[in-house]
């Protein structure tokens, strides 16, 4: 088995939404892991209707783990909606049966509601009552996506911080990623935009504002966010490696995971430190998550 320096806080065992596409099994996730040289991944559940057609509960997760315990992660997922559809629900009970279970955190979640509704902050609450960080997918509106919705700016996003500051936050996607650049606007928060970054934009200000907001680099939007401008990436990484997670959000059969010969590249030539690397690649995860 082939370890290296990774700890990889974004994957998923799924079937894919794609006609006749091969499903996304542990045995391939594996092989990925040690062809990227990702010691240990988080394993993400999908529980949402918006999420796609085909669930992947906690308990699925935790069969998983149960069979490999020393390379996989558990995460737990509950729809904000579910027992009720209500901002009182009590997910205390179940939270920590997950956590006793072995979780260590929830997530992704991808119901598409406003950040800041009531349900999501009950949820969210209930989350750093027990110690769970949430890892959420951000999303551009309510309707025709998935992932909880936020206004150009993150405005909702920063009402959560500020109101639950025991529950960490760990942000993903396109419309929290594009927010890197400060002239990010409604025709490209929804997608990957290219070109330098002039002036840093509410990324920078969330992450150095609260101390319970993190940076999940997975997929094309966190690549991209880091790879877009050359020379401002390395500068970002370094300034903000406490508060950067690595992630490749692998979920397909032979994924491209660009982020990891990205990084590499990057300490090799020196361009952020390798103290900068250790942290992003696997230290700062496993502390957040007392791995």
């Amino acid at each position: 088995m082939h370890r290296s320096a990774f700890i990889d806080v974004h994957t998923h065992v799924l079937r894919p939404e794609v006609k006749d596409q091969p499903p996304m099994t542990v045995e391939e996730l594996l092989r990925r892991m040690d062809e990227l040289g990702i010691e240990r991944a988080v394993v993400l559940p999908i529980v949402s209707p918006e999420g796609g057609f085909f669930y992947y509960t906690t308990e699925n997760v935790l069969q998983l783990y149960a069979r490999f315990p020393e390379r996989l992660i558990p995460f737990c997922n509950i729809d904000p909606r579910c027992s009720g559809n209500s901002p009182k629900t009590d997910f205390r009970w179940v939270l920590s049966e997950y956590k006793e279970a072995g979780c260590k955190g929830l997530g992704e979640v991808t119901a598409n509601l406003q950040f800041d509704d009531p349900r999501v902050l009950n949820l969210c609450k209930q989350c750093g009552e027990v110690g769970f960080p949430v890892l959420f997918h951000m999303a551009v509106q309510v309707g025709g996506v998935y992932g909880l919705a936020d206004d150009i700016g993150m405005p909702r996003l920063e009402r959560a911080l500020s109101s639950l500051p025991e529950t960490i936050f760990i942000g993903h996607a396109m419309a929290f990623w594009a927010e890197i650049s400060g002239d990010v606007d409604p025709s490209t928060r929804g997608g990957y935009p290219k070109g330098q970054i002039r002036r840093p934009g509410r990324v920078q200000e969330l992450i150095s504002k609260y101390d319970n907001l993190y940076g999940d680099l997975s997929a094309e939007s966190g690549y991209n966010a880091i790879s877009r401008d050359p020379e401002y990436g390395p500068k970002f990484l370094e300034e903000f490696q406490d508060k950067l997670l690595f992630g490749t959000d692998i979920c397909n059969v032979n994924q491209n995971v660009p982020i990891v010969g990205y990084l590499k590249d990057l300490v090799e030539r020196g361009k952020i430190s390798k103290e900068a690397f250790r942290k992003i690649s696997r230290d700062n995860v496993s502390k957040l998550l007392k791995l």
